[in-house]
């Protein structure tokens, strides 16, 4: 199994000047820092891609054992046309991240265990802001977007994608617009029965996208207890 972060975006809804996955959590240790740790732990760092974009540097001299793929146009694109910059290069099972997303070791063991495609998921309700997502009658995702009316929870930004399903998904995702998130293609792929994506519940199990200012708080006072 192969493991990508998205990396390259500004991260501006934070309102900082440095790269999102570089904002200190508890100790000076970075939202990249827990990120590493547990993939690392999952998968070995040789089998650990990044893609860079705004101010590479910093994250590249932050983690200089792993892989890093640069997306050369992250100004102009969204994270579907960014993963697709890592996933053409892959022939795995791949399993990916938002570079701005803290989440519990155990919950990319059990997202890592699923049989098939599929996605972290939890069960609150959402806003606007978030990934939606509902499902069909078989307990499989069939709609996947911010724009989902009624939605059955959030997808929390960590997803896998089998190594069988992999071709058609590179191939959606350079089909989609440049400005799509790659939940577009996934969607797109289930709407035309071309892939069986699976939610993998959280349970009790903490994941949490940094997003906003409250979100960090919220990561950051649960760090300190």
């Amino acid at each position: 199994m192969k493991v990508v972060i998205l990396a390259a975006g500004m991260g501006t809804r934070l309102g900082t000047l440095i790269p999102k996955p570089l904002t200190s959590l508890k100790d000076e240790k970075t939202i990249l820092d827990y990120q590493i740790e547990a993939l690392s732990e999952l998968v070995g760092m040789h089998n650990i891609v990044i893609i860079v974009g705004y101010k590479k540097e910093l994250i590249m001299e932050k983690v200089p054992d792993a892989t890093f793929v640069y997306n050369v146009a992250y100004t102009q694109n969204n994270t579907g046309k960014s993963l697709l910059t890592a996933l053409c290069k892959l022939d795995d099972d791949v399993l990916w991240t938002n570079g701005d997303v803290f989440f519990d070791k155990k919950a990319l063991k059990l997202l890592s265990e699923s049989e098939y495609s599929g996605l972290l998921v939890d069960t609150k309700r959402c806003g606007d802001e978030e990934i939606k997502y509902r499902l069909d009658k078989e307990g499989n995702i069939s709609e996947l977007s911010k724009q989902v009316k009624n939605g059955e929870g959030e997808s929390v930004g960590v997803n896998l994608i089998k190594k069988a399903d992999l071709p058609k998904f590179v191939r959606e995702l350079e089909a989609i617009d440049k400005q799509d998130y790659f939940e577009k293609a996934l969607e797109n792929l289930v709407q035309r029965h071309e892939l069986l994506l699976k939610p993998v519940y959280l349970g009790d199990l903490y994941c949490q996208e940094i997003d906003f200012a409250e979100d960090l708080a919220q990561v950051q006072e649960r760090l300190q207890q």
